[in-house]
């Protein structure tokens, strides 16, 4: 209990005295005075502290922890962005070479079992996917005499693939997937022809054996050091080198930049006894021109177009017209642009034959631009048989493996001579039905397709001279062929 009395207060252990009122008014105002003070001390400090926080945030790390999710992660840099984007077209190529003997106890083999003896080889190499519908390249020399070839995708898949063209003198051929209509592929993006740096980075992918994608790293070392002069085969001079490891079963694969662009088709590695190996690849300026070889009409479905357009991820240019062909008789000339085909403005050199070819049988409208002009033309394509009736005046047929076997030759090498029209220019040089015509200047004609790039380059009045194989007939079955040649002008 707290007693009270006339001095002051009294409490347990402690005694105020009490003051007169002027001083306890005087205390009163010192003390809200220097508590006036020290809060303003502390509210100028504070917006200090508070504008030092502003000019310095924090460093991660030394404060609040950094968030994972909105930080990048170092290590997807650009080399791994491109190879996720390339390897899905990248494929492993398997080819088995059926090889035939040919001697004294092959014929004994014949003569009792009435089956030639037969050894299979297995080769395996690298390709990539080039158009959604199953295109793709890879060397010649890892499908070349192949009797079977079959591809396996990234994600496992198999499927078998039909050799379609090649160009031994690049080592390029190109292949299509046997699928379905429905199945899509991941087609890798073309570089510019020229747009190369020299000491940039590079990346050499393959599918070697099948075991899954195999990647590596290195620079641009070379470009081609020559410029082309024809149609001679490519050397070392022409191709690309880098210091990325191009291994074993890599052949065929890609070399990319770092956006995920094909620069190369990967071809060898050059080894020393010492010293590390150098690694070459087609520049993708000779596969684009490949390319524009391979994706005519004339190639891919007996009809002709008589017009190159130029391969890449530009605009699609006509590269060069055969003078008398369906393109030159439309009015397309070298340099056209082509903006539309039938009313659509083609996707590629692909997307354009396609949809040229699927028309066959009606004109086809195209929309050209030449300079600052703008064309629109008719075009209609004319089967390739008709081509030889046309300027030979002969109806050729290519010759089946098992025709070809009963006459007495190899497939592939001739085409028959069915019937000669009168008063053509094979019937004045003296052919017959029953002939074989095996090339024309010096070209080799073993289908229609062949025969359209022997006439290429002959006009109208022009003269060519004709291979031409006779087959003579003796008692016993016996048939002995001469080979001679005619010269012939074309109408």
């Amino acid at each position: 209990m707290i007693a009270k009395d006339g001095r002051g207060f009294t409490a347990p252990g402690r005694n105020y005295r009490s003051q007169p009122l002027l001083m306890t008014m005087k205390t009163k105002i010192m003390r809200d005075t220097v508590r006036a003070k020290i809060g303003g001390f502390f509210i100028q400090a504070g917006r200090a502290v508070l504008g030092l926080l502003l000019a310095f945030p924090l460093i991660p790390g030394a404060g609040a922890a950094p968030n994972p999710a909105t930080e990048p992660d170092p290590r997807r840099d650009a080399t791994v962005a491109a190879i996720e984007l390339v390897l899905p077209s990248v494929v492993n190529i398997a080819t088995e070479t059926i090889i035939e003997h040919h001697d004294f106890y092959e014929q004994l083999f014949r003569d009792f079992y009435g089956e030639p003896r037969q050894q299979s080889n297995i080769s395996l190499g690298s390709g990539v996917i080039i158009d959604e519908e199953g295109y793709l390249l890879t060397n010649f020399h890892v499908v070349s005499r192949a009797s079977r070839v079959q591809v396996k995708l990234w994600d496992g898949r198999v499927f078998d693939a039909q050799p379609l063209i090649a160009t031994p003198g690049s080592d390029v051929a190109l292949l299509k997937i046997k699928c379905k209509p429905e199945d899509k592929f991941k087609a890798i993006k073309f570089a510019k022809d020229d747009d190369l740096l020299l000491g940039e980075t590079v990346l050499a992918l393959g599918n070697p054996f099948g075991l899954g994608g195999s990647v590596t790293r290195g620079i641009l070392s070379s470009r081609n050091r020559r410029p082309s002069s024809g149609n001679e085969p490519l050397k070392v001079e022409d191709w690309l080198q880098t210091d990325a490891a191009i291994n074993p079963g890599n052949s065929g694969g890609p070399l990319v930049n770092l956006r995920g662009e094909l620069i190369g088709l990967n071809v060898a590695v050059y080894r020393e006894a010492q010293g590390m190996g150098m690694g070459f690849s087609i520049p993708v300026k000779q596969v684009s021109l490949s390319l524009s070889r391979f994706f005519t009409p004339e190639w891919t479905d007996s009809l002709w177009f008589g017009a190159q357009l130029a391969a890449g991820p530009g605009p699609l240019v006509v590269a060069s017209v055969q003078e008398g062909s369906p393109a030159w008789k439309a009015g397309m000339r070298e340099g056209d642009q082509v903006l539309q085909l039938n009313g659509k403005a083609p996707t590629g050199l692909i997307d354009f034959n396609r949809r040229l070819c699927a028309a066959e049988d009606r004109p086809s409208q195209l929309v050209v631009k030449h300079g600052n002009e703008r064309k629109t033309m008719q075009i209609e394509l004319l089967k390739l048989e008709n081509l030889a009736r046309q300027k030979l005046g002969l109806s050729l047929l290519e010759l089946s493996r098992g025709t070809a076997e009963r006459l007495g030759i190899r497939s592939g090498e001739n085409l028959y001579i069915e019937e000669v029209e009168a008063g053509s220019p094979g019937a004045r040089a003296n052919l017959q039905r029953g002939q074989l015509l095996a090339g024309i200047n010096g070209q080799p004609t073993g289908d229609l397709r062949a025969l359209a790039a022997a006439l290429a380059g002959v006009k109208k009045g022009d003269k060519a001279r004709l291979s031409v194989i006779v087959p003579r007939r003796f008692g016993g079955g016996y048939v002995e062929f001469r080979q001679g040649t005619v010269d012939i002008e074309l109408r």
